[in-house]
């Protein structure tokens, strides 16, 4: 009965043996194959050897990184390519992560596993490398072609010639937004597809309308030609005739302003020797000895624009320094003309 048992037992432990022998045999056979049902990055690899494994993440994977990403704006073209953003997959890395998702579990459960046909889910994520400082150098070299400085409107009245350079907008790219769109296309493993360069318009600091509200009036006298110009809002608006400082005695050239006001304004006589007994006194308004009429316009050291009954003396030089207009000509011209305006004179 002994002997039964004994045999019965010695039985039992060699298909024990066998059993485990084969599900040692079986496991270790299918140690360089991926599971059904692992994929890497969404690429199917189950079901595959390594090297198999590998051939397929090259050709899903390699070759459509492999090729250029070009940025284009209007006809220009900027190419950023993997070489030059250093682009790298890893391959052995991934397929080995893939075999260690297929090796889950203990022996039972691997082989259970295989000889039911049950799948392994499990997505083992794509390890890719690149450069942003080469994308950043390309989105550096569009902006470096294409952003525009936007120009504000200006005026140099130190010429003498009131031409207003007209303000224009400029151009910036919009550097984020083409960092961004540059990195996903390539990393992109589908159909490369030209970026668009995104542009924003840049404006001017000081607009052409601007600047001319900032100069209401402007006046240019040009001694030689006995004439004064109003410009308004930086634009010819009126011309007159006008006397100006005699020999000795000449309206003061250069880029003055107009400081102070007055209507039918005393005359403080200059202390000068042309002055005679007048220097230094005070002539009234509306005294017949008061030579400035009307309006007064200062500008310069006593110097100043205002009117003249001796209209005789309009287109010469007959003044003792300052600008005679008409009467009605200097009312007319005092109403549009504010304190601070600038005063050319040539």
């Amino acid at each position: 009965m002994k002997t039964r048992y004994f045999v019965i037992f010695a039985l039992l432990v060699v298909v024990l043996l066998v059993a485990a022998g084969a599900v040692y045999a079986y496991d270790n056979g299918r140690s360089q194959k991926i599971a059904e049902g692992v994929s890497v990055d969404g690429i199917p690899v189950g079901g595959m050897n390594v090297a198999a494994a590998r051939a397929k993440l090259r050709s899903g994977v390699l070759e459509p990184l492999s090729r250029p990403v070009v940025a284009h704006y209007k006809g220009r073209e900027f190419t950023l390519t993997p070489k030059s953003a250093s682009v790298g997959v890893d391959i052995e890395g991934s397929v080995s992560a893939a075999l260690d998702a297929s090796r889950s579990g203990n022996i039972l459960q691997r082989t259970w596993r295989g000889v039911t046909g049950k799948k392994v889910q499990r997505d083992v994520p794509l390890r890719v490398t690149y450069s942003q400082a080469a994308i950043d150098k390309v989105v550096a070299r569009v902006s470096r072609k294409l952003d525009e400085p936007a120009r504000d409107a200006t005026v140099d009245l130190k010429t003498g010639h009131v031409n207003p350079t007209k303000s224009e907008s400029g151009l910036r790219v919009r550097d984020v937004t083409l960092r961004r769109a540059l990195k996903a296309e390539l990393l992109d493993r589908g159909d490369r597809a030209p970026v668009s360069v995104k542009t924003k318009v840049v404006k001017p600091k000081i607009t052409t309308k601007q600047l001319a509200e900032k100069y209401p009036a402007i006046i240019i006298v040009n001694r030689s030609a006995f004439k004064l110009t109003l410009y308004k809002k930086l634009k010819p608006a009126k011309t007159y005739s006008i006397a100006v400082g005699q020999v000795g005695l000449e309206t003061p050239a250069g880029l003055y302003n107009v400081q102070n006001k007055a209507v039918n304004p005393a005359w403080h006589v200059p202390d000068s020797a042309w002055a005679g007994d007048l220097a230094g006194q005070t002539i009234p308004a509306g005294d017949p000895g008061n030579p400035i009429k009307a309006r007064w316009l200062g500008i310069f050291d006593g110097a100043g624009i205002h009117g003249t009954d001796a209209e005789g003396s309009l287109g010469t030089a007959a003044s003792h320094g300052c600008i005679r207009m008409r009467i009605p000509d200097v009312e007319e011209l005092y109403d549009q003309v504010p304190v601070g305006a600038p005063v050319y004179i040539a």
